[in-house]
């Protein structure tokens, strides 16, 4: 009898002793999991449309300040999106960079971006630099201006957006493409200020006024004024900036050939967009990819957007770069960049309409 209940007792121990040995085992696997996840998120998953030597420095010192590697895949924001669609809840994806608040506006308006809230972005960001929903923020900025030929033009006669579609510029007018996001955005704005209506009146003034057909980049209108083509053109401030600081001397001479005007200064004032980033709605590292988003909104971030590319900054307490400073401030339209997605695709009905090529 007492063999029988000293088994049984040899036989319970031996069953607590596995049970115990067990959750051991599956505490241990458990925390080894936990470290797995910590290690994985130690990453953030970058989709740019930016291709600037800038971005590669930020990224490298956001590595080092954090321990957190950001990899890159870079394309044209249209193929970006696509592979998000595309990708659907399995994208690596955690942020999306892009220019063009329009673009941002698509990317939201396809559900593949998420609001995020963040008292650091809300605070380095003005409202009408983000999206109504938190779901983009804009990063650096630029201003879509008006260059004229120095030795031609009376920058007061074209003090306006409106002026370029006014008979006196008859024949004087170089400008991109319709297909070009800038020129859909800055009529987008026009469309919100004003309405269709108007912008269509716009539209087709500017069309009249062509120097010749659209073609090429903003630099192109650039040099076309430089080599006579014209004596007006349209281009972002940033492409002018890095003419007037290029290491080609052609380029430098072209752009010194020409002077700025910020229009609409006694209105609304001249026409912005962004460079803007988002947080991806299925981001696997969804903390990291805040992070990021704020480390490139910082005073630090921002100094090198504004010196190596001559973009300006979202922030108000960032020291100008020279060729920024000699231009001058300026006043700026407020209107919410969502309105320029909103309006995008009634921008571009008017320009079919119109025949802008």
């Amino acid at each position: 009898m007492n063999r029988i209940f000293v088994s049984v007792i040899l036989f319970l121990v031996s069953i607590s002793f596995f049970a115990c040995d067990n959750k051991k085992k599956e505490d241990t696997e458990t925390t080894s999991d936990s470290t797995a996840v910590v290690e994985e998120s130690k990453e953030v998953n970058v989709y740019s449309h930016r291709h600037y030597e800038s971005d590669k420095q930020l990224f490298a010192e956001f590595e080092k300040q954090t321990g957190i590697k950001v990899n890159v895949v870079k394309a044209s924001a249209d193929e970006l999106i696509n592979k998000l669609e595309m990708e659907g809840q399995n994208s690596p994806a955690d942020v999306l960079i892009t220019v063009d608040a329009g673009r941002l506006h698509r990317a939201k308006s396809k559900g593949l971006l998420q609001p995020i809230e963040s008292e650091t972005l809300f605070t380095n960001i003005p409202v009408h630099l983000r999206d109504a929903d938190n779901q983009w923020f804009g990063i650096t900025k630029r201003a879509r201006v008006i260059v004229y030929d120095k030795e031609k033009e009376k920058p007061e006669n074209f003090a306006t957006y409106e002026a370029l579609a006014d008979a006196k510029a008859k024949g004087k007018l170089l400008i991109r493409s319709s297909e070009n996001v800038y020129n859909q955005s800055l009529m987008a704005s026009i469309i919100a200020n004003s309405d269709e209506e108007t912008a269509k009146n716009w539209a087709t003034g500017v069309v009249a006024n062509m120097a010749r057909e659209p073609k090429g980049g903003d630099r192109d209108q650039i040099k076309g004024v430089a080599a006579g083509e014209g004596t007006l053109a349209v281009t972002n401030t940033y492409y002018l900036a890095q003419m007037l600081n290029d290491t080609d001397e052609e380029n430098v001479k072209a752009a010194q050939k020409v002077a700025v005007i910020f229009p609409n200064q006694d209105g609304r004032g001249t026409h912005i967009n962004v460079s803007g980033a988002a947080v991806t709605k299925y981001s696997p590292n969804k903390e990291n990819a805040i992070k990021l988003i704020e480390f490139l909104t910082s005073k630090e971030a921002q100094q090198v957007y504004v010196q190596e590319e001559m973009e300006y900054p979202v922030r108000t307490d960032v020291e100008m770069a020279q060729t920024l400073k000699d231009w001058g401030t300026f006043k700026e339209d407020t209107l919410s960049l969502s309105k320029l997605g909103e309006n995008q695709e009634k921008a571009v009905i008017i320009f079919d309409e119109v025949k802008w090529k």
